[in-house]
């Protein structure tokens, strides 16, 4: 394995490392101890919509309660369609480590593929901190998958710019990591597998996701991984990512004791540990909103695993908060009748559309306000503008009839927002 100092890593173009199928690293020493001595055990999965489909996280959950059928398996879904390791550190307090996980997955390589190798280094670091700081008894495992655009370099030996990042870190911390894109990037190499079907990707989550393959495999009896060339079916494409990751937690299972992991010094001085999750009150609105929360709305049954609070604003409401901090974030709903804010932070203004192609249904996102700022009191304002554009343009013209049959859908312009992320303090208003 090529390791590579952390200077390399906030170069623009981090070097690529040499693909293993894993690297055990530490191990999980407590998991698998728990788990021999037939203790309760709880597995949080916390990524992107890969893990987020009834695929590898609900197969290994069951391999592992087949192995070790004297203990009791909990799992906990902490994956978000569409969303990287960004917002995994703001929310895996919340969404994970608040079931006191006795392992934690991370799965973000793919969705941080576009992602600078900085950002992602203090968002990971992040989490890994956090996560022992919690519960230094907490293993953790990351995973990389692949997609169809990275599958021939993979082939060729060389991991993915954002699993190389990460590993980084996976050094840094013992941490153990596995690639179960590598297996498959060989299959297609050696003709044995097709990536993707052709088809068009029309979401980034949902249970669409889990479309099952019609045909496991072509005509030329060639295993058909995914429709999209990203998502995997369940019985195809997912089945070889759970067969990776067996054999690597069989190299892992010999390892099982009661182990207190460490925190080292900070790979990144500027990580995000201090990340804040920080459910949106009522008294920073302005202007005719709907407490969502109080109403019981199907956005919020929807969502409630995911969002504690939610509004709806509607054109010309305001949300105005202070923060002492680096970095800005609003954790909201992209959908059909989203329209545009404008936002202002300081002296600084922009304006943004909160729609984009994939807004044919909702799903949850990230506002982002700010990054990278200095370290002082900032006043951010979100304004939903009275304004209308033509969602018809934003969509394309593949979704022209499904506006035209649902005008009703497309026909407001407003805000859903639900809490705020924070990489410093709340200062009260004066």
């Amino acid at each position: 394995m090529l390791l590579l100092p952390f200077s390399f890593l906030l170069a623009e173009d981090t070097p690529r490392r040499e693909a293993v199928e894993f690297t055990v690293r530490e191990g999980l020493p407590n998991f698998f101890y728990k788990l021999k001595h037939g203790e309760d055990v709880t597995i949080a999965y916390l990524g992107g919509s890969i893990t987020a489909q009834e695929g590898w996280r609900v197969l290994s959950q069951k391999w592992f309660a087949e192995q070790f059928p004297q203990a009791s398996l909990n799992g906990v879904h902490a994956a978000i369609g569409g969303t990287g390791s960004d917002l995994g550190a703001f929310r895996v307090e919340k969404d994970a480590l608040s079931a006191k996980p006795d392992l934690l997955f991370v799965e973000f390589a793919v969705n941080d593929r576009n992602t600078g190798p900085e950002q992602i280094t203090k968002a990971m670091e992040g989490i890994v901190r956090k996560t022992w700081q919690a519960n230094p008894e907490t293993d953790i495992c990351f995973i990389y998958t692949t997609i169809a655009q990275e599958s021939p370099s993979l082939a060729e030996g060389m991991m993915m710019r954002s699993s190389s990042t990460m590993e980084a870190v996976a050094d840094h911390y013992g941490i153990p990591s596995v690639d179960v894109g590598y297996s498959v990037a060989l299959l297609e190499k050696a003709g044995k597998l097709v990536m993707k079907t052709n088809a068009p990707m029309v979401r980034v989550s949902g249970d669409e996701l889990n479309e099952p393959a019609s045909l496991p495999r072509n005509t030329e009896g060639r295993i058909i991984f995914a429709k999209d060339g990203v998502h995997p079916y369940p019985e195809t494409g997912h089945v070889l990512y759970t067969d990776a990751l067996i054999r690597a937690m069989n190299a892992m299972r010999p390892n099982a004791k009661v182990y207190a992991h460490t925190l080292s010094e900070p790979l990144h001085p500027h990580n995000w540990e201090s990340a804040e999750y920080i459910p949106l009150s009522a008294s920073l609105l302005k202007g005719e909103y709907t407490n969502l929360t109080e109403t019981g709305a199907p956005l919020v049954t929807r969502f409630s695993g995911q969002i504690s609070s939610l509004f709806r604003l509607e054109s010309d409401a305001s949300l105005t908060f202070r923060f002492k901090g680096t970095k800005v974030m609003v954790y909201d709903i992209l959908g059909p009748d989203s329209g545009s804010l404008q936002v202002t932070i300081d002296d600084m203004t922009k304006t943004v559309r909160r729609m984009d192609k994939y807004c044919t249904y909702h799903r949850l996102g990230t506002l982002g306000i700010g990054d990278n700022l200095p370290d002082t009191i900032h006043t951010v304002t979100i304004q939903v503008l009275d304004t209308t554009f033509d969602k018809a343009e934003v969509l394309g013209e593949d979704k022209r009839t499904e506006i035209a049959n649902h005008p009703e859908k497309y026909s407001d312009y407003v805000w859903y927002a639900g809490a705020i992320f924070i990489l410093g303090e709340m200062v009260e208003a004066n």
